[in-house]
């Protein structure tokens, strides 16, 4: 049986999905998405689809100079034809509607990447010349506060895994489960607080990933571009627990290649270990909003504190770009600048004892 891939049967469900929007849409809007295959990812791809079906929804309920059925009734004269006061009204509506009888809101990061999806694919179709303006041109972006990275420090790491470990503070239902589940879990949060790969990462390494005379796994990064990632020797020990319990696990039809499984014995997903990370951090950090990605960011901030490295903290994080990554740790540079201030001796001082 060849190898399953979590990594390419998520980007062949994505494909799927997008196809399945698309046959909702007038034909034209598949060449956008041809388009977009050679740069960028299937779920940036996914995102899109389901930006732009929202969109056409809207255009379709309030379009006034022609009756429209359905999106597929959406011509591109009917897009040449809508001005920057349409798609700010479209902006308004997104705050809060109701579609099948359930309220949907909107924040302004959400707000913002539905118009920065409807503003790759109006830039698509005005620069092939298909329609004649284009109106997100006229409209500002919503502005953005800058969130404060949320991190834990050593003393919260510790705590947070110690509450993995034995269970502290859990409730009496969440310690029913904890038994059977927190070598497991242990092992994930080593790994993920030892490396800072993402989450996504993590719940696709196959068992054959993770090399022990190396101590690295293999992971697959955004865009499908394969990393080997070195993880310590403390999550090193939790791994080989784990993996003593995982070869007496038999794992049905096609997850018998996953590294972490679920307790229906198939491979662990994304939103699993959402639940188990806040589920402990809940306890163990009550006062901070903990997420798998907030675990990158601690294994990043603590990376960075410990070498004063960016170049080095972006490449095992797997950043493209170094900027990027100063952009997350710009806090930690300054106080490091701040901190170096007096290292340069301009003048020896005088000596005044006489």
């Amino acid at each position: 049986m060849p190898e399953s891939s979590y990594h390419q049967d998520l980007e062949l469900k994505h494909i799927d999905q997008i196809r399945d929007i698309c046959d909702e849409l007038p034909s034209y809007v598949q060449k956008f998405f041809r388009a977009q295959q050679q740069t960028k990812a299937s779920r940036t791809r996914l995102g899109y689809a389901i930006d732009i079906k929202t969109f056409f929804e809207y255009v379709v309920n309030c379009y006034e100079k022609e009756k429209l059925e359905t999106p597929k009734d959406v011509s591109l004269e009917i897009l040449s034809d809508l001005s920057s006061d349409f798609i700010e009204d479209y902006m308004d509506y997104l705050q809060k509607y109701c579609k099948n009888g359930r309220v949907y809101t909107n924040g302004k990061a959400s707000i913002k990447r539905k118009l920065s999806a409807l503003s790759a694919f109006y830039a698509y179709y005005y620069k092939n010349n298909l329609v004649t303006q284009n109106p997100i041109k006229k409209v500002d972006m919503p502005r953005l506060k800058e969130k404060q990275i949320v991190r834990m420090d050593a003393a919260e790491v510790a705590t947070f895994l110690d509450t993995v470990e034995y269970g502290n503070n859990l409730t009496k239902h969440q310690l029913a489960f904890h038994e059977r589940t927190k070598t497991r879990d242990l092992a994930i949060l080593s790994l993920m607080l030892s490396t800072g790969i993402r989450i996504s990462e993590c719940v696709g390494l196959n068992i054959k990933h993770v090399d022990f005379d190396n101590m690295c796994v293999k992971v697959t990064r955004k865009g499908g571009k394969e990393a080997i990632v070195y993880f310590s020797d403390e999550a090193s020990v939790s791994l080989e627990q784990y993996m003593e319990q995982r070869k007496k696990i038999e794992a049905i039809s096609g997850h018998e290649d996953a590294l972490f499984l679920s307790s229906q014995k198939k491979r662990i997903g994304v939103r699993a270990v959402e639940k188990l990370v806040g589920k402990y951090a809940a306890c163990a950090v009550p006062l901070k909003h903990i997420t798998p990605h907030k675990l990158r960011s601690t294994y990043g901030t603590a990376l960075y504190q410990e070498t004063g490295d960016i170049y080095l903290v972006a490449d095992v994080l797997g950043h493209s770009d170094v900027n990027t990554t100063r952009k997350h740790y710009a806090d930690i540079e300054n106080e490091r600048k701040r901190s170096a201030r007096n290292k340069v001796t301009l003048r020896e001082k005088m000596d005044d004892t006489i």
